[in-house]
């Protein structure tokens, strides 16, 4: 018997679909010159500082442990060069504040302008992702009860941006679970992904989480001792385990999707789509990074 007031789960399609359509809403920030220059007059260094110090500030001024377990697929020695010291440059109110200017730089740019930002579109989407994070809970997802922990902004395009943001963290923290349940290493799933040919270019990749030479191949090899890859493209059981990586994180995901019911959460599809579309199209992210595009 299933209770009167318990949601039907969603599809497990859906779930994915939710997340794809509306990542870029959030993810683009990322890229964009909008985050550097802000975080940079707060006081931080540019490049990865900028991008470690940006990402934990919610959690407080976390020391390179916590950066490295939560984000799970950075080097070790990369986080350590940058965590503490960013806390010496700026706090973590400041970087918080900073950040959310740039996102509402950046997404009021890309979507065309102040009058495009500030379209019923905009608003629609960032009332029903709010929706959906009423049933978002912390346990077990430090990332994301960071950000929970932030007050959500006022105006359509800051709401928008803090919604898309919550959701994909919360969904993060559970695909970091997932990983460690199936024994992959943040640079072994990262491996892997760019072995699905749909991420990173594997330069970009290795380059950008900071991962040495020797670090990569031995991780390369202990992927094809597992028998997931050879020569670097996915075997059978490779395709299997990112398959069930994504169903297990998709599973564990279900819960803002199925408070909205499908016709809501098709209606983020949708939209989501629709404003991500005009992101990717103003050119949210660089030339020669992800595959494909």
């Amino acid at each position: 018997m299933v209770s009167v007031d318990q949601p039907a789960s969603p599809d497990p399609a859906a779930v994915g679909r939710a997340h794809r359509a509306v990542e870029p809403l959030h993810n683009h920030v990322y890229f964009v010159p909008e985050t550097e220059q802000h975080l940079t007059a707060a006081g931080l260094r540019p490049g990865r500082m900028v991008y470690f110090a940006g990402r934990s500030a919610p959690m407080g001024a976390v020391g390179p442990g916590v950066v490295t377990a939560t984000f799970a697929n950075f080097s070790p020695a990369v986080v350590a060069r940058h965590v503490p010291r960013a806390w010496t440059l700026a706090s973590p109110e400041q970087v918080v504040t900073a950040r959310l200017a740039a996102a509402r730089a950046s997404l009021t740019r890309l979507l065309g302008g102040e009058e495009a930002a500030a379209a019923p579109e905009v608003t629609e989407l960032g009332d029903l992702l709010t929706e959906a994070c009423t049933v978002l809970t912390p346990e077990g997802r430090p990332l994301y009860a960071g950000h929970a922990d932030l007050p959500w902004p006022e105006d359509p395009v800051g709401r928008l941006w803090h919604g898309a943001t919550l959701l994909r963290e919360w969904r993060g923290d559970a695909h970091v679970a997932v990983l460690v349940r199936h024994g992959l290493s943040g640079m072994e799933a990262l491996q892997t992904h760019v072995a699905t040919g749909r991420a990173f270019l594997e330069p970009v990749a290795q380059t950008l989480r900071g991962w040495t030479d020797e670090e990569w191949a031995a991780g390369w090899a202990r992927l094809a001792e597992r028998g997931l890859v050879t020569d670097r493209t996915l075997t059978e059981a490779g395709q299997r385990l990112r398959a069930d990586l994504e169903s297990g994180t998709d599973a564990l995901s279900t819960a803002p999707w199925a408070h909205l019911g499908p016709e809501r959460t098709a209606r983020v599809v949708e939209l989501g789509k629709q404003l991500s579309g005009t992101v990717v199209a103003a050119g949210a992210y660089p030339a020669g990074v992800f595959a494909g595009r």
